[in-house]
């Protein structure tokens, strides 16, 4: 409640003309003031934002917060009238495995290993850095991912994501060689059906990796392409002069990179054959044996993206449209590690994996002082500490100006297959579980990186790509394992937790709380990263703690005077919620 607030106003743009519309209040209490007012959805992505009426002026409400001055349309809220994607992507635990490196079955062994690789003991630590790191190879197949499904069930995961499946001249597999058949080297085709069965029998769902930007050089595409410049395969390729700037190979390359030819959309046998209907790449692999439940697009930002040549999101239309055709409650995820809001419209990608608005900016907020772990992995910046208003006004800022159907639907992650871990840039089991605590309760969907559930380390994107300790305790953290099951368990039993508004109730250097709400459930969440002053949050309701070790307190408060003597009945005129200064530490408590 700002009691200055005279009036409300809501904010909205028809054909590029502001309107606005009076609010009117529709409830009232001794601390809330509700306002409600019609937004006019006169575009299929329609922004707003409410004018608050106070003495002296007027101050502007947007995703970002409250502004004392003129704003900008970036920041407004958005809604969109496309469809919002599937309810199950939204209430989802993604679970991303990183296939050579989870698990190996018995016929591993038996398999004869690519030209390419170098080979590598399962206790033997991924290289940091250098070419060779992806050809370092252990031997991880589908196969074993199925003996050890146990695993993953029992952490509550109810999505299974796979890097890439398909052959490759490295251990990552973005270099496809083919998109017609799973790399033998993981089993093949039917080790893939298999994985597939047992996925979707635990009641889990698949999501594949696919990269819609390149193949690799040695794909067959590729290859008839530089043998047959007649050929309709000449045509799925972007070429150069060989004096252009990224065109010493006479080809463009992802970021020059000669291994990876990128592909053109302007080819519509390219588009045929790669993303537009049942028979292409992105449908077949939805389709019975291996039914995936949706896709992850590898570097979904540079696809269709060249020069002044922009096919993003008519590409990313398509895809979605392939899936939609074959499996209406397909999913679309995109990578994206910038500022993805342009991309994000409600009819392209159904969401993207969330560096911005969430790993970034906690990473700054949760790094170990002095450290030397680079920012975002791939950019050699060492990854700042900041306080917790600049962590919080970074999350707003990237969030802010996304549809509501995208924001609940954003893969949020502590670290992945091209970062860190979380546990090397947090320095410690403490401060790594409060972020678990984080990923677990904000505004999004967790992913798990395999591993990070046990404690694993690494310091690049390269290095994190560790082994699974199956039969090594030392490399366990079995407290930590504890925690992602109980966390995870959380989110499923609390639906407020899934698809609840998200207020910021308390930002502290040190600590950071929100609270997430539902019409019938509101939960409150408070994370320290050491032990700081506390305070008293102006919220009503008997804490009922769900996670955590930490007591809270229900106070009066007498002014300046600060809290006084907690009530003992809880009632309902209770002034205050009494956060004890702790750290490091998360809490979570339903508000009853």
């Amino acid at each position: 409640r700002t009691s200055e607030v005279t009036e409300v106003w809501l904010r909205t743009v028809q054909d590029a003309e502001p309107r606005m519309r009076r609010a009117t209040v529709v409830d009232e209490d001794g601390r809330d003031v509700w306002y409600e007012a019609d937004v006019l959805v006169h575009h299929s992505l329609t922004h707003y934002r409410f004018a608050l009426v106070r003495p002296g002026g007027v101050a502007w409400l947007d995703a970002t917060g409250v502004h004392d001055r003129g704003v900008t349309d970036a920041h407004d809220f958005r809604i969109s009238t496309h469809a919002p994607g599937p309810t199950w992507l939204r209430d989802a635990v993604v679970y991303q495995i990183f296939p050579d490196r989870f698990a190996r079955s018995a016929a591993a062994a038996t398999r004869e290993q690519p030209g390419w690789a170098i080979p590598a003991a399962w206790d033997e630590e991924p290289l940091a850095h250098g070419r060779e790191t992806g050809w370092q190879y252990y031997g991880g197949d589908l196969d074993g991912i199925v003996d050890h499904l146990e695993h993953v069930a029992d952490l509550g995961v109810t999505t299974v994501y796979l890097t890439p499946v398909f052959p490759g001249q490295t251990c990552h597999r973005y270099d496809a060689s083919t998109f017609d058949h799973v790399d033998p080297l993981l089993g093949g085709d039917d080790a893939y059906a298999r994985l597939s069965d047992a996925v979707h029998g635990r009641g889990m769902r698949l999501m594949g990796d696919l990269t819609t930007n390149h193949t690799g050089a040695t794909h067959e595409w590729f290859e008839r392409a530089q043998a047959e410049p007649t050929s309709p395969e000449h045509d799925f390729y972007l070429w150069t002069e060989p004096d252009a700037p990224d065109g010493a190979a006479g080809y463009v390359g992802w970021v020059g990179h000669a291994r990876l030819p990128k592909l053109d959309f302007r080819s519509p046998e390219l588009r045929s054959r790669m993303v537009e209907g049942p028979d292409s790449v992105v449908g077949r692999w939805l389709q019975e044996p291996y039914a995936l439940d949706g896709w992850r697009i590898d570097v979904a930002n540079m696809t269709g993206r060249y020069g002044t040549l922009d096919l993003n999101h008519d590409v990313a239309r398509t895809v979605r449209a392939t899936i939609e055709q074959i499996n209406p409650d397909g999913a679309l995820i995109s990578e994206h590690f910038h500022d993805a809001r342009d991309d994000l419209t409600g009819d392209t990608w159904h969401a993207n994996m969330n560096y911005t608005a969430f790993s970034n900016p906690l990473w700054t907020w949760l790094s170990a002082e002095g450290g030397d772990v680079s920012y975002q992995a791939m950019h050699g910046v060492p990854v700042p500490r900041r306080q917790g208003a600049e962590v919080v006004a970074e999350m707003r800022d990237f969030d802010g100006g996304l549809p509501w159907d995208v924001l609940v639907r954003q893969w949020n992650m502590l670290g992945s297959h091209d970062t860190p871990r979380i546990r090397t840039l947090v320095g410690s089991r403490e401060l790594h579980e409060v972020a678990a605590g984080i990923l677990f309760t904000y505004l999004g969907v967790p992913v798990v990186f395999a591993g990070d559930e046990l404690g694993l380390t690494g310091t690049t994107g390269e290095h994190a790509r560790a082994t699974m300790p199956w039969d090594e305790p030392a490399r366990r953290d079995e407290h930590t394992h504890d925690v992602y099951r109980r966390l995870a368990a959380l989110r499923h039993a609390h639906r407020a937790l899934r698809e609840g508004s998200l207020r910021w109730v308390l930002v502290d250097d040190d600590a950071l709380g929100y609270v997430r709400e539902t019409r019938d459930e509101t939960i409150l969440v408070v994370a320290a990263r050491a032990p700081w002053g506390g305070a008293v949050l102006p919220l009503e309701g008997t804490p009922e703690r769900l996670f955590g070790s930490l007591e809270l307190g229900v106070a009066r408060v007498d002014g300046a005077a600060g809290p006084r003597a907690a009530t003992e009945d809880g009632a309902a005129s209770i002034d205050g919620i009494v956060i004890p200064g702790a750290g490091p530490h998360v809490g979570v408590w339903r508000l009853a």
